[in-house]
């Protein structure tokens, strides 16, 4: 457990590393390259409306979901035993002021089942953060002029699992490490819906796994990173729809410049809450993702496909508490 801890650690502040190297090299780089996986497209979630005027504004949310069953002597059959643990955490620290806004969110996700047939391995396992400062263009303050920072990768070894134990390693930390940089134009009608276009972006990313880096699974060869520019489109939508329920979703689509840009990357993601209360929740999320250079699919492992994850979840959810730093003026 120690070990483990201590890798979280390690894998954790060597992410926010990479986030900063990346910042500093991206405007250096003019390497035509190959396309990125569309998941490093993720719009910073705008906080809602107040109705006192603030300057910063932090806080954050975090959920653990368990679920287990135990078999004996059962004749419809099914595994012995199961666990299954998924766990979510986000922080977030938004800045206004005046035509200026600042937003930075930091989110983590980690899933672990464990069957009698299959044995133990993860099911979720993803680090991500995202920075975007915005100027007010318009006095209604719908239209803004954005520059976008993001980076995602994970912590620990991604196996594809062919028997219990027969495994194949197709991801591992920083392999692959996604980041982009961004400037474009974000309009907001109203408090639930956000559209940003940018027709300028700079995209990386990084194999540092030697092994995987020949493998060639992300479309880099054995080169370890590339960048690549683009053109991005984010759709957003966030809002309760009905009381105790919260819909979010989000369309992202990518046409990289240098290589088949007809060949439009797309990742959708919606997640439902479901809040019983203060403590309690249940949710469900529904994500697809077609990239055609993530080429680990079809009966060979060497195809592009359309991912699909699907999750149902009930459990204990804490609320972080929210601060505040007010304007003086």
């Amino acid at each position: 457990m120690d070990s483990i801890l201590i890798k979280f650690i390690r894998h954790f502040f060597l992410f926010f590393i990479f986030i900063f190297c990346a910042i500093f090299c991206a405007s250096a780089q003019d390497i035509p390259v190959r396309s990125l996986p569309s998941e490093i497209f993720i719009t910073v979630r705008k906080a809602a409306k107040d109705t006192i005027p603030w300057k910063w504004k932090r806080g954050g949310s975090g959920n653990l979901n368990l679920s287990q069953s135990a078999l004996k002597n059962w004749a419809a059959g099914g595994d012995k035993f199961s666990l299954s643990i998924s766990s979510y955490l986000n922080a977030f620290a938004y800045y206004r002021k005046g035509n200026h806004t600042w937003d930075t969110n930091l989110d983590f996700n980690f899933g672990y089942v464990q069957t009698t047939s299959s044995g133990a391995r993860k099911n979720d396992d993803r680090i991500a953060g995202t920075t975007k400062y915005g100027r007010k263009l318009d006095s209604s303050g719908k239209l803004s002029a954005s520059f976008l920072i993001n980076g995602r990768s994970q912590l620990f070894d991604g196996r594809n699992y062919f028997t219990r134990d027969s495994s194949k390693l197709i991801s591992s930390f920083l392999s692959p490490g996604y980041a982009v940089v961004s400037a474009g134009l974000d309009y907001q009608p109203d408090n639930a819906l956000s559209i940003f276009a940018s027709p300028f972006t700079t995209r990386l990313t990084v194999v540092l796994n030697k092994y995987l880096a020949e493998q060639n699974l992300y479309g880099i060869g054995a080169h370890r990173y590339r960048f690549a520019p683009g053109a991005f489109a984010s759709i957003n939508y966030d809002k309760n729809v009905m009381k105790n329920i919260h819909y979010k979703a989000n369309l992202n689509l990518f046409s990289d410049y240098t290589h088949n840009p007809e060949n439009v990357d797309m990742d959708m993601s919606n997640y439902l809450n479901f809040k019983i209360n203060k403590f309690i929740s249940a949710s469900y999320s529904l994500d697809l993702i077609y990239d055609d250079d993530v080429r680990l699919f079809g009966p060979l492992g060497t195809s592009p496909g359309l991912q699909v994850k699907s999750m149902i979840g009930v459990g204990f959810s804490m609320p972080f508490k929210t601060g505040y730093t007010r304007n003086t003026m």
